[in-house]
């Protein structure tokens, strides 16, 4: 048996080894140590994830005509954007390219599940931490914040995403509510009259208002921070820009369609893959890895890929440099849509 490449960490050996002292950073969108808490709505890691640590590098690409136009469309008219395309297109990455590119700060981000609803998107009211607060109090225990006045039924309060996103300000916050069509069936048409009047209610605070000082309660938004809502109500000033995002497993009522502004993402050609692999890895990578986003557009008018892929491959096989590049490059990318 012949020995295992140079590149190999895990050799399958059995023997314990000190090979983790070799292991080179990260690739640049999955390098997760240096987030942290944004606050004020400032850009985090993620728009490096998303964008590439290298984006500089990639400022002479422009978006295609009609991206341009429906981008700006939604801008004006203060509608939704559904943007669709197959995975991996650069549909989430077009939200953090317009907060980078119009100075609107860290983009709020709503990845939706099978069962998320709109209410995961608004507020969470944690009652039960409140109730254990309140009867520990109530055994002689210190009083902790919110559980006696109503006025501090606040602290018990955190806004979702889209709260976030309503709250008023001066300059409208991105959103990006990510995979949509993972929803169930309900949460479509759910979102249909919060989009529509860029309002909601908190019951929970709407019951007390006349309690509260000036009629306000403080409570955290999605960054955090600790903001008022007066009334128990959310109501925004700059409506902020939405942007849903679909892989096309599924259609969406004729209601919701009727508020978006729609966007369909097509294949990418060589140009934009190789300023996404520029992005991301630097122009180096990108001129080595030319062949991989070659042969990566020959594979991908038969087969669904993504682009995700490609940067794995390209990323892999530069660090890596193994002798069986090609080999290594079509392991990691396999098509998606193939039989189980």
């Amino acid at each position: 048996m012949s020995e295992p490449s140079e590149w190999l960490i895990y050799r399958g050996a059995g023997e314990p080894h000190e090979g983790m002292e070799r292991l080179p950073a990260p690739p640049p969108w999955r390098d997760f140590g240096g987030r942290g808490a944004a606050e004020g709505g400032e850009a985090d890691g993620s728009a490096d994830r998303r964008l590439g640590s290298h984006r500089h590098m990639a400022e002479l690409h422009r978006p295609g005509a009609e991206e341009l136009e429906m981008i700006n469309a939604a801008l004006y008219l203060r509608r939704p954007l559904l943007v669709t395309g197959s995975p991996g297109a650069g549909k989430s990455t077009l939200a953090h390219s317009v907060a980078h590119e119009l100075g609107l700060g860290r983009v709020l981000r709503w990845p939706v599940v099978s069962r998320s609803t709109l209410l995961d998107g608004l507020y969470h009211y944690d009652a039960i931490a409140r109730l254990q607060d309140v009867q520990i109090a109530a055994h002689g225990g210190a009083v902790a914040p919110g559980a006696g006045p109503a006025d501090s039924i606040g602290s018990y309060i955190r806004l979702g995403p889209l709260g976030t996103a309503l709250l008023p300000s001066d300059r409208p916050r991105v959103l990006l509510i990510d995979e949509l069509d993972k929803s169930d069936i309900d949460l479509p048409n759910d979102l249909l009259n919060v989009l529509e009047e860029g309002e909601f209610a908190i019951p929970e605070l709407e019951r007390i208002a006349d309690r509260l000082p000036d009629g306000e309660a403080v409570v955290l938004d999605n960054d955090g921070n600790k903001v008022a809502v007066k009334g128990g109500r959310v109501q925004c000033s700059a409506f902020p820009f939405i942007v849903l995002t679909s892989n096309g497993e599924r259609d969406f009522p004729a209601p919701l369609m009727r508020r978006c502004i729609h966007l369909e993402l097509g294949r990418p050609d060589h140009q934009r893959l190789a300023t996404f692999v520029r992005a991301h890895l630097g122009d180096e990578a990108a001129r080595s890895g030319d062949d991989l986003i070659t042969h990566f557009l020959e594979r991908s008018r038969g087969e669904l890929l993504a682009t995700d892929q490609l940067l794995n491959a390209i990323y892999l096989t530069d660090a890596a440099a193994p002798a069986g590049r090609d080999r290594l490059a079509d392991l990691l990318i396999q098509r998606l849509d193939r039989p189980r």
